[in-house]
């Protein structure tokens, strides 16, 4: 991340990461689930998964912000959050088709693995867009531009 962006859209990914891993660990502790190393498994997957998700929408952000220099910083961002929706719900779609069969007949062993990634992916896509994204207009300093000048 930090060859490609400026640091605030790093701290912006590591923060909806952060939002991820917590949002399935608060899930588990709601449905009274006992965190095995299968889970941390799969907690350590979503973070990649997650992360993953976030470098497209950004580096979408980061194009839009480098071709269109006259709009604002907020609609440019909106502009690259739209061109990505649809690719960020399918995949998420594609994953979560078939995190629910292991969830509801990958046995016992399998359960609590699938379920933190079912829960994780649904997080994880609802941050990439509604998370990460906001954070890079809040971040100090994001009224000028968001990408150096060079």
């Amino acid at each position: 991340m930090a060859a490609r962006f400026e640091f605030r859209f790093g701290i912006a990914a590591a923060l909806a990461t952060f939002h991820d891993v917590l949002a399935v660990l608060g899930a588990f502790y709601v449905l009274d689930k006992e965190i095995t190393l299968l889970v941390v498994t799969a907690l350590l997957t979503l973070a990649g998964y997650s992360m993953t998700d976030t470098v497209v929408v950004f580096d979408r952000i980061r194009e839009n912000l480098r071709m269109r220099r006259r709009d604002s910083e907020e609609t440019m961002i909106n502009n690259a959050v739209n061109q990505v929706l649809s690719r960020t719900i399918v995949t998420s779609l594609t994953v979560v088709l078939v995190l629910i069969p292991l969830t509801l007949a990958g046995g016992e062993v399998l359960h609590d693995f699938s379920l933190a990634l079912l829960w994780g992916v649904i997080f994880g896509t609802y941050s990439s867009i509604f998370v990460a994204s906001p954070l890079l207009l809040l971040w100090p300093g994001a009224s000028g531009r968001l990408l150096k000048r060079s």
